[in-house]
C-alpha cells in the first residue's frame, strides 16, 4: 500500500515543475524549451567562444577536434566561435522583425477594419505589396542602400507587415458583428474605446501565433539574404554568410556547412513548434477538444 501511494504522489508531484498550459501540449513545451536555450546560447556566447573573426592560416580548413570544436573555414577562423556569435543575428533580426510587424500590423489592421474608407486606400497599397515576392522585395530595399543589421530588418519587416495586417482586419471585422461590440456602438460608445476595450484584446492571441510564423520567416529570409551578398556585411557573423563562404569547400570541408546549417535549422523548428503549440493553446475550439 505504501508502494502504491508514493507513485499515487509523486506522480502529481514530478509534474509540479511544469506550468499549466504547457502539461498536454509537447510542442509548445519542446518548443519554447528549445528556443531558451538558443536565446541562452546566443547571449553567451561572447563568454562561450573566442574571437570569431580571429584568422589562422596554419588551422586553414581543419577538420573538427578537441582544438577546434566545429573545425576551421577556408580562412582558419574557428567555426565554432562564427556559429555561436552567428546565432545572435538570426535571433535579433527575427524578433526584431516579429514585433514590428506585428505592432504595425495590429496598428494599421485595426484602423482599417473599423474605418472603410481608410480600408479602401490602405488595403489596396497592402495588395500591392503583396503582389512582390518577399525576398525580391528585401533584396531589393537592401541593394538600393547598403547597411547593416537595421537595414536588414527593415528591408524583411516591409514585405512581413501587409499580411499581419490582413490578419488582423479579418478577426476586426469579424470582432464588430459581436453582440457585446454592437451592444457598446448602442450604447455610445467612440470607436477609440471599443477598439481598444474590446477588438484589441482578442486580436492579440491570433496576432501572437502569426508573430512566431513571422520570426521563422524572417530567420530563413536574413540567411537566404546574407547568403547572396545582400544581407548583413561579411564582417559581421551569420548563418548566412558562413555557409556562402564555405559552399565552395563543402566536398572537403563539409563541416564549415553543417553546423551553421544544423543551428538555423534547429532555431526555425523551435519558432514553429512553439507557433503551433500557441495555436493550439490559444484557439477556444482546439481547447474544447482538448
Amino acid at each position: 500500500m505504501s508502494a502504491t501511494t508514493n507513485l499515487a504522489v509523486s506522480g502529481p508531484m514530478r509534474r509540479t515543475w511544469m506550468p499549466q498550459f504547457l502539461r498536454g501540449r509537447p510542442a509548445l513545451a519542446c518548443g519554447a524549451a528549445l528556443l531558451i536555450v538558443l536565446v541562452g546560447i546566443a547571449i553567451a556566447s561572447p563568454w562561450l567562444s573566442a574571437n570569431a573573426q580571429a584568422i589562422s592560416p596554419l588551422n586553414r580548413l581543419r577538420p573538427p577536434s578537441a582544438d577546434l570544436w566545429f573545425g576551421a573555414d577556408q580562412l582558419g577562423r574557428d567555426i565554432y566561435a562564427r556559429t555561436l556569435q552567428g546565432s545572435r543575428v538570426s535571433l535579433m533580426v527575427g524578433v526584431s522583425v516579429a514585433l514590428l510587424s506585428a505592432a504595425i500590423g495590429l496598428v494599421v489592421g485595426v484602423l482599417c477594419g473599423f474605418y472603410r474608407r481608410l480600408d479602401a486606400v490602405v488595403m489596396r497599397f497592402m495588395d500591392a505589396l503583396m503582389a512582390i515576392p518577399s525576398i525580391l522585395l528585401a533584396i531589393a530595399l537592401t541593394t538600393l542602400v547598403r547597411g547593416g543589421v537595421l537595414l536588414v530588418i527593415v528591408a524583411i519587416t516591409v514585405p512581413e507587415i501587409p499580411r499581419v495586417v490582413r490578419l488582423v482586419r479579418s478577426v476586426v471585422l469579424t470582432l464588430r458583428s459581436q453582440p457585446y461590440v454592437i451592444a457598446a456602438i448602442a450604447a455610445g460608445t467612440r470607436q477609440p474605446l471599443i477598439m481598444l476595450r474590446h477588438i484589441v484584446p482578442n486580436a492579440v492571441s491570433p496576432l501572437i501565433v502569426q508573430a512566431t510564423y513571422v520570426c521563422a520567416s524572417a530567420i530563413l529570409t536574413e540567411a537566404g539574404l546574407s547568403f547572396i551578398g545582400a544581407g548583413v556585411p561579411p564582417e559581421v557573423p551569420s548563418w548566412g554568410n558562413i555557409i556562402a563562404g564555405a559552399r565552395s569547400y563543402f566536398q572537403i570541408a563539409p563541416w564549415a556547412i553543417f553546423f551553421p546549417g544544423i543551428g538555423l535549422a534547429l532555431t526555425v523548428l523551435a519558432v514553429n513548434l512553439l507557433g503551433d503549440g500557441l495555436r493550439d493553446s490559444l484557439d477556444p475550439r482546439a481547447s474544447r477538444r482538448l
